[in-house]
C-alpha cells in the first residue's frame, strides 16, 4: 500500500490490528468467549458524552443497535481519550467506538470501520470576537487542541499557511479533552481551539452566545475507497 499524508475522516477503530504484539480477540475468539469488551470516552459530542451521569450520544445509540443482534454480550467501559487508544492495541479491549480521525499512522496499528463523518477542521472562537476571522489573524495566538490528537499532527502545515502570511504560530496548549479546551477559551487563557467540524457544529449550536465558528469556505477532502486516499487541504481557506 502506497503510503500518503493522512486522510481526514472520522470512523470507529476497530478491535482486529495489524501488530502481532497486540492480543485483542477476533470475531470467533469473541464469539468463543461470549463477550465484545467495547472502550469509548465521555468527551466528546455528539459522539460520546455524559447526560445526567449515563453514556449517552451516537455511539450509545450503535451500541444499543449492536446488542439487539449480537450472539455475544456487549460490555463498555467509559476511558479517557489520551488511554483509550492504547488499551485496545495492548488488547485490554477488542474495540474503541469513538470519533476518530483515520491517519497513515494509526492505519499501521488499527482496523477501521468505512468513514461515516467528515472531518474538516474548524477554528473555535468565542462569540463576539471579531479579530478572529482569517488564518493571518492567528498569528502569535495561543492555540488549544486535545493531547494525543491527530490534529497535532497537523500543526505544521497551519504553521506554514500563518507563516506564508507574515505571521507566526502562537503558543500551543494541550488538554485532556476538549471541554477543558473550551472551559480556557471562554475564560479567555485561549485565543482558540481547533476540532473537526461535526464536534465543533455542535458545540456552536449547543452555545451560540459563548463560541463561534470560523466560517471561511471548508477543507476540500477525498476518500477513494478503502486505504486509498488524497489529501488536498484540511484548513478551511
Amino acid at each position: 500500500m502506497k503510503k500518503t499524508m493522512g486522510s481526514y475522516y472520522l470512523a470507529a477503530m476497530m478491535a482486529m490490528t495489524f501488530s502481532l504484539q497486540v492480543v485483542a480477540a477476533d470475531l470467533p475468539e469473541i464469539e468463543k468467549s461470549g463477550t465484545l469488551k467495547v472502550a469509548t470516552e465521555d468527551d466528546y459530542a455528539p459522539f460520546n458524552f455524559m447526560n445526567n451521569g449515563n453514556a449517552d450520544g451516537f455511539n450509545k445509540d450503535m451500541l444499543a443497535a449492536l446488542r439487539e443482534y449480537a450472539k455475544f454480550n456487549v460490555t463498555q467501559s467509559i476511558l479517557p481519550w489520551t488511554g483509550l487508544l492504547a488499551a485496545v492495541s495492548t488488547g485490554q479491549y477488542d474495540m474503541a467506538l469513538t470519533g476518530a480521525v483515520v491517519t497513515d499512522e494509526r492505519l499501521n496499528v488499527f482496523n477501521f470501520t468505512p468513514p461515516w463523518a467528515s472531518a474538516q477542521h474548524y477554528f473555535v472562537k468565542r462569540a463576539g470576537d471579531n479579530s478572529l476571522n482569517t488564518i493571518a489573524d492567528l498569528s502569535g495566538k495561543k492555540v488549544g487542541l486535545q493531547a494525543g490528537s491527530a490534529l497535532l499532527a497537523r500543526l505544521p502545515e497551519l504553521k506554514a499557511m500563518i507563516e506564508k502570511s507574515g505571521g507566526k504560530l502562537g503558543p500551543v496548549v494541550e488538554y485532556p479533552s476538549y471541554p477543558e479546551a473550551y472551559a480556557d477559551l471562554a475564560n479567555k487563557r485561549l485565543d482558540y481551539v481547533i476540532n473537526v467540524v461535526i464536534s465543533v457544529n455542535d458545540l456552536v449550536k449547543a452555545k451560540p452566545k459563548v463560541f463561534a465558528k470560523d466560517w471561511r469556505s471548508p477543507a476540500r477532502v477525498i476518500w477513494r475507497g478503502p486505504f486509498r486516499k488524497t489529501r488536498r487541504s484540511f484548513w478551511p481557506i
